[in-house]
């Protein structure tokens, strides 16, 4: 049996989408190929890879794509994790599995450092429980 396809898609592929990839290839691991992209790009926010090595999962090398550059692959499975991204999200030809979670942007939480970083980490720990959650009942062997 082949390895699944799925793309995370944002609005920026910045921090929710980054993520959510971070968590899927963890969980998933062999068992599936795992993208992220974004209909924008806003590169990779740093403080989602602040949160995510706080876990021991490096995003650091992680790149802010558009979803304009994963067209030729045939996906399995798309995750939109914002509203935007689920109403703005292109056509994919094929049998392609849709899934829709509207997660906060932790990029526009306000106040104090520690109060931002709380903020990335309770997003983080929610898409974590998601990613988890996703593997288990979707991503077979």
């Amino acid at each position: 049996m082949s390895k699944k396809n799925i793309l995370v898609l944002c609005t920026g592929n910045s921090c929710r989408s980054q993520l959510a990839e971070g968590y899927l290839r963890y969980f998933a691991g062999d068992k599936a190929n795992i993208y992220s992209a974004g209909i924008e790009t806003h590169g990779v926010n740093p403080k989602a890879i602040q949160v995510m090595a706080e876990d021991h999962i490096d995003i650091s090398k992680h790149t802010s794509n558009h979803v304009d550059e994963y067209i030729g692959i045939p996906f399995d499975q798309v995750i939109t994790v914002c509203d935007n991204a689920n109403e703005a999200c292109p056509f994919f030809p094929g049998k392609v599995e849709r899934f829709h979670e509207n997660f906060p942007d932790p990029a526009k939480a306000t106040g104090t450092q520690e109060g931002v970083m709380d903020e990335f980490r309770r997003v983080r720990d929610l898409i974590k429980v998601y990613a988890a959650d996703f593997v288990q009942d979707h991503v077979k062997n």
